[in-house]
């Protein structure tokens, strides 16, 4: 069998939903707004191709550092470096403080 190497690849499980969350996410997911510095978890939700941030991103958190059209920047701790996500609102859920 060939070898995939697409984006989603090893996400069966990682990107599934909750029986009764599947389907659209609901509209305040996508018109949430954040404040600069603002602590946010990456939750991917894969009803949203657009702005999905890569797999190894998924349960991370990170602070938002700007917006870039529709979508956040985000930095984020990975080992020693930090690293800059962009995602859209769908796949981003605020910290509680």
């Amino acid at each position: 069998m060939a070898h995939h190497f697409g984006q989603r690849k090893k996400t069966r499980y990682k990107y599934k939903k909750e029986l009764r969350k599947r389907g659209m996410a609901p509209v305040t997911s996508i018109i949430q707004e954040f404040e600069e510095g603002q602590k946010v978890h990456i939750v991917i939700d894969s009803s949203v191709q657009k702005g999905m941030p890569h797999r190894r991103f998924q349960g991370r958190t990170g602070e938002i550092i700007g917006k870039q059209g529709h979508a956040w920047v985000l930095e984020i701790n990975d080992g020693n470096s930090r690293k800059t996500v962009v995602a859209r609102p769908q796949h981003l859920k605020p910290q509680k403080q």
